[in-house]
């Protein structure tokens, strides 16, 4: 079975296990951007992924979600951020540079500046990890995010944060699909991965100190504090963080951003 890995900090906490410990047997990992794994699970070429939650919406049809996790924050979450040159309220008709990597990220900032901000910037693509020269903004994601920046930042807003003041909402950033026609088929590896997510997560109340240690060696770039970051993260998708996607969901759906999606067919097949 083909099985995607988000190559980001906020994903090493499912993968602990399967990295650090116990291999889980007939599993191939393909670590990647989320936008390159949202490609690869929309074309086949991956079984099960955690995929942006903005991609899961154009492919919700063809996947099922496991209801017990996803990656998300309540408020600030340091690794989601509009880097700027000039305040967000005069944004206006300037030029806000927007990252492939991750779909879910994109949507939210332009649900933040049109709806609540009242804004219509220029959108032009941009590197993951972008220079503002010839930019008034840039929406930064994931590890880039917390790394050194080469150039001094005047503003930078956490959408994370944004959010929730804005909307009352957390963010759901991601959440793991499989794909509809292979789940009979691969059923008892599904269950292996499972379990091997929830000995990761066990890992990481039992022996953080050592998780984050394995995670500062695999992204040494990183200046964030890593023990704090994955204290901001939610892991467990309860009703709350259901209910907060859907929101999401419906406001994109109403501004054109995102196909309009009423439900997400869950996993229950499992524990």
């Amino acid at each position: 079975m083909k099985l995607g890995y988000i190559d980001y900090l906020n994903c090493y906490p499912f993968y602990f296990s399967m990295f650090e410990r116990q291999t889980v047997e007939g599993i191939c990992i393909y670590p990647g951007y989320p936008c390159m794994l949202n490609q690869m699970i929309t074309d086949h070429r991956l079984d099960m992924s955690p995929v942006s939650s903005a991609a899961c919406a154009q492919i919700a049809d063809d996947v099922v979600v496991l209801p017990q996790f996803c990656l998300s924050s309540v408020g600030y979450v340091g690794s989601v951020i509009l880097v700027s040159k000039i305040p967000i309220e005069d944004l206006n008709h300037k030029k806000v540079g927007i990252t492939s990597a991750s779909h879910t990220s994109k949507v939210l900032l332009k649900v933040l500046l049109k709806n609540y901000y009242h804004l219509e910037p220029v959108y032009v693509p941009s590197q993951p990890r972008p220079v503002l020269k010839d930019l008034d903004a840039a929406l930064v994601i994931g590890n880039d995010a917390m790394a050194i920046s080469s150039e001094p930042i005047s503003y930078i807003y956490d959408l994370g944060d944004l959010w929730l003041r804005k909307t009352g909402f957390p963010v759901v950033f991601a959440v793991f699909a499989i794909r509809q026609r292979v789940v009979e088929k691969y059923l008892p590896r599904i269950r292996s991965v499972i379990a091997s997510y929830h000995r990761s997560l066990n890992c990481l109340e039992e022996e953080k100190e050592h998780v984050v240690s394995k995670a500062r060696a695999k992204y040494p770039d990183i200046i964030y504090d890593i023990n704090g970051y994955f204290d901001l993260l939610e892991f467990e998708f309860d009703d709350q963080l259901k209910k907060a996607l859907m929101f999401y969901y419906t406001i994109a759906g109403e501004m054109g951003l995102l196909r309009k999606v009423r439900r997400l067919n869950y996993l229950t097949s499992v524990d």
